[in-house]
């Protein structure tokens, strides 16, 4: 099945963030947007997406770097001294991994993102997590063990190849990259002998925050076979609260909506996830 689904993280994280995700939609090549349940502007994508029926919303779930769902006290180890998910994510991985309590209510913090999904009344369109974290394999499993009760039914596996990055800029491989890649393998597969949909290639982990114009058409042009996704983290300004200092969201933004993009983009089938769940036409 060849295809491509066009994603925005973050959705619900500002203002400006919800903005240009509803712009780069109608006007662009935007097909899907992973919603922070807990973001400080949740409420108002919500209300975006539900006058964009065919934005496919998905979870994005937060359990590092951000506002839990759960009162603090109910997940005393996820938090640090201010109630917010801890930073620390090896640290956090490692607790998760062995010790039971921690893992007890991380549960509860997933389970509850899910149901706040739920409680939107927006159809469940994907589930990814926020940093990647659900590569952590207790993270996977805790997911694909909650999320079908509330209708998942795709995931992301940011399974990145290098040699079309390559192709394009040249370069040496970094050593997340090559962390990343045997892990993001590894849950593409579990998601595919759960009977899930998930893309066979994932573009947006090397230059995360800096999916340029050039980089985008260039990706768009060198798709492989099979399912591709290509995410961004877009923004009409690159300074709002909460916003990572390196990040070029703008330019991501201006990558969404630009005519030349959508030039490249034309005559592949594009959509959202239930889209090629379902085997409909994009």
């Amino acid at each position: 099945m060849d295809g491509l689904i066009v994603t925005a993280d973050d959705f619900g994280a500002a203002l400006e963030v919800n903005e240009a995700i509803e712009q780069a939609h109608r006007l662009g090549i935007l097909t899907a947007a992973s919603l922070m349940v807990n973001g400080p502007a949740a409420d108002d994508a919500v209300r975006r997406a539900r006058t964009r029926p065919s934005l496919g919303v998905g979870l994005h779930l937060v359990l590092v770097e951000g506002r839990p769902t759960l009162p603090p006290e109910q997940i005393p180890d996820l938090v640090d001294a201010d109630g917010l998910l801890r930073t620390n994510m090896v640290k956090a991985g490692v607790d998760i991994f062995f010790r039971p309590a921690v893992r007890r209510q991380l549960a509860a913090e997933i389970e509850a993102q899910f149901k706040a999904f739920a409680d939107t009344r927006l159809l469940l369109d994907h589930v990814n997590a926020h940093k990647h974290f659900h590569l952590h394999p207790t993270i996977a499993s805790l997911i694909m063990q909650i999320g079908p009760r509330y209708g998942m039914k795709a995931m992301r596996a940011p399974t990145e190849p290098r040699s079309i990055i390559r192709a394009i800029e040249p370069g040496r491989t970094t050593i997340a990259e090559r962390i990343v890649n045997p892990y993001a393998r590894a849950i593409r597969a579990r998601i595919r002998r759960a009977g899930m949909l998930v893309p066979d290639q994932v573009f947006g982990l090397a230059w995360s925050g800096a999916m340029t114009r050039k980089r985008v058409a260039a990706l768009i042009e060198r798709l492989p076979s099979g399912l591709s996704e290509i995410y961004f983290h877009p923004a009409t300004a690159d300074d709002f609260a909460g916003h990572a200092p390196d990040y070029r969201y703008r330019a991501e933004y201006d990558a969404l909506i630009d005519t030349g993009v959508a030039r490249v983009a034309q005559g592949i089938r594009r959509g959202n996830f239930a889209d090629f769940g379902q085997g409909k036409e994009a």
